[in-house]
């Protein structure tokens, strides 16, 4: 009963972060402050009342609209919230409650703002990517899994394998092959992961990535230009994965 009492309260935390998630969503890319003002309708400019701020709960209520201006809110909000708050509790129940887990809900966080300011505005912002890098590799001493050591080795074989696919790709192709916000994305998750985790991580994303883009080229009847995808969001979906069976996946290869 106090499992699952723990893992209620774990997630509502999460429904918090992932309302914070949204805040940070809108205002990076805007160069605003993510503390002041307080939070505010984009339509009427209105403050936000607590009551109508809840975490999922005041969208479902107000079914999705301004309670002053009626304008529709986006379906963003939600997804954020939940998605937070589920990846939080299911890190709690394959982890428990240790440090690994505190540090791993932080960089899952961090994955989802990423993404979707990359599918909106096509940037990785540096403030997010490069702090969190430290930050993985500063819990390094603290965590029992893996050393600093591994830490290292995971921004170097993240962001040192991308690097060499931008190289590469602009000498054969004489274009940019990969963005320098996806170089520092994946060395961020590497300061996490490890190298072994980081690497299966980047292969799950190409692999995702390289399949997303096949279906919408078909659909697009293969009009290359109507179909850049930003690159952030697979690394993310590829670092999930692996949260939750990156072990299983790499006992399962060997």
């Amino acid at each position: 009963m106090t499992y699952i009492f723990t893992g209620l309260i774990i997630f509502i935390i999460g429904l918090v972060i992932g309302s914070f998630s949204n805040v940070c969503i809108y205002r990076i890319p805007r160069n605003e402050s993510i503390v002041f003002p307080g939070s505010h309708c984009p339509g009427c400019n209105q403050l936000i009342k607590w009551y109508d701020n809840i975490p999922l709960f005041s969208y479902l209520f107000l079914k999705g609209k301004c309670r002053n201006c009626k304008i529709n809110i986006s379906w963003q909000y939600p997804l954020v919230e939940s998605l937070t708050g589920f990846i939080y509790f299911f890190l709690f129940y394959f982890y428990g409650l240790q440090i690994l887990t505190l540090a791993y809900m932080l960089f899952s966080s961090v994955l989802i703002i990423i993404t979707f300011i990359d599918l909106k505005e096509k940037i990785i912002p540096d403030v997010l990517s490069i702090p969190f890098l430290a930050l993985g590799f500063l819990f390094s001493f603290l965590r029992q899994d893996f050393s600093p050591l591994d830490s290292l080795l995971g921004v170097l074989a993240g962001g040192g394998s991308l690097f060499l696919i931008a190289v590469l790709g602009s000498f054969f192709f004489k274009k940019e092959a990969m963005g320098g916000g996806d170089i520092k994305l994946a060395a961020m998750t590497g300061a996490f992961l490890g190298w072994q985790s980081t690497l299966l991580a980047l292969f799950l994303g190409f692999f995702i990535g390289s399949v997303t883009g096949i279906i919408i080229l078909m659909r697009n009847k293969n009009k290359l230009s109507d179909t850049a995808l930003p690159f952030g969001p697979f690394i993310a979906v590829g670092s999930i994965i692996t949260l939750f069976l990156g072990e299983f996946i790499i006992n399962w290869y060997f």
